[in-house]
């Protein structure tokens, strides 16, 4: 089994807002030089959400997304750059996907079946909010959920297909690994499939040891042992505990923002940098390295673009 692994950041998300804490960061430039410097601190992909320049909130918008990619490679032209096309609360599966397309990413997220979507009890915690938007925003999650239904699905990879696109399919619970197992099957997808275990979701799967292992067990039983790339965190606090078991199950392993805000107990992360460097450490300690740019390419078949 090899020591090397995909060091993943996930900048900014869709799930925190700028109220739970001044270092997210929360527009187009700022979400840029936090991949940039994630990148530097050993990231080998940054994966991507745009927020409005306006008030902060997730967004959709091509310019958006242009300007964050735009200032990722004018300082490294490397990297690579994972475009989420899980969006935002409320967003159509058409304005979570109209920008692949343009943009044309060497690899974009999946997200490989719906869930309830439960994050009004972050909004208990708050009581002092910086935008009109994001007490309303997680209250309506009380009945919101997350659709990606096998249309949506089949749509997307259509999409990707066309674009050459890798996926990075994101497995929040066990059923989306029959899912996907299905999609395979129906010859959506080809290939040596990708996916990321996102544990802790209030909604779906929990982010215990015992889950971690479960979602690995049934990936190797549907898929045989060896013949899938996979990556896993944990939401919140599991974060660091689910990326270090990850290292030893054999899998790659995501930290940032957008997962968690907090570098340790009660110390806020104030750069996803350093994020990237306490994972790197962690690695370290137990003989693993992160994986370069291009043998991250390699090992999820990805062909550079020009």
């Amino acid at each position: 089994m090899s020591q090397k692994r995909i060091l993943t950041c996930a900048v900014t998300g869709g799930i925190h807002c700028p109220a739970m804490s001044e270092y997210l960061p929360s527009n187009p430039q700022e979400i840029a030089q936090h991949a940039i410097d994630a990148a530097n601190a050993g990231a080998s992909v940054v994966h991507i959400h745009a927020r409005s320049p306006k008030d902060c909130s997730p967004s959709s918008k091509l310019e958006d997304f242009q300007t964050i990619l735009d200032k990722i490679r004018t300082k490294n032209k490397d990297v690579v750059i994972c475009i989420t096309t899980g969006g935002g609360l409320g967003m159509t599966v058409e304005q979570r996907t109209h920008i692949i397309p343009h943009l044309k990413p060497e690899l974009a997220s999946m997200n490989c079946g719906s869930i309830n979507w439960g994050l009004f009890p972050l909004a208990a915690k708050i009581t002092e909010w910086k935008h009109d938007w994001e007490k309303d925003y997680y209250e309506r999650t009380r009945a919101g959920i997350f659709q990606n239904t096998f249309a949506d699905m089949e749509g997307i990879l259509k999409i990707f297909g066309e674009h050459n696109v890798v996926p990075e399919l994101e497995c929040y619970d066990v059923g989306h690994l029959y899912n996907l197992k299905f999609m395979i099957d129906s010859g959506w997808l080809k290939g040596r499939p990708y996916m990321q275990f996102v544990l802790g979701i209030n909604g779906a799967l929990g982010a215990t040891p015992y889950d971690l292992v479960t979602m690995k067990q049934t990936a190797d039983r549907l898929f045989g042992d060896g013949n899938f790339e996979w990556s896993a965190f944990g939401a919140g606090r599991a974060e660091y505990p689910v990326c270090t078991q990850s290292l030893f199950l054999g899998g790659h392993v995501r930290v940032g923002m957008e997962d968690n805000l907090y570098l340790s107990k009660g110390v806020k992360a104030k750069t996803n940098a350093e994020m990237v460097e306490k994972m790197v450490r962690i690695m370290k300690e137990f003989d693993y390295e992160p994986m370069s740019y291009e043998e991250s390419r390699k090992t999820l078949g990805i062909n550079k673009k020009v």
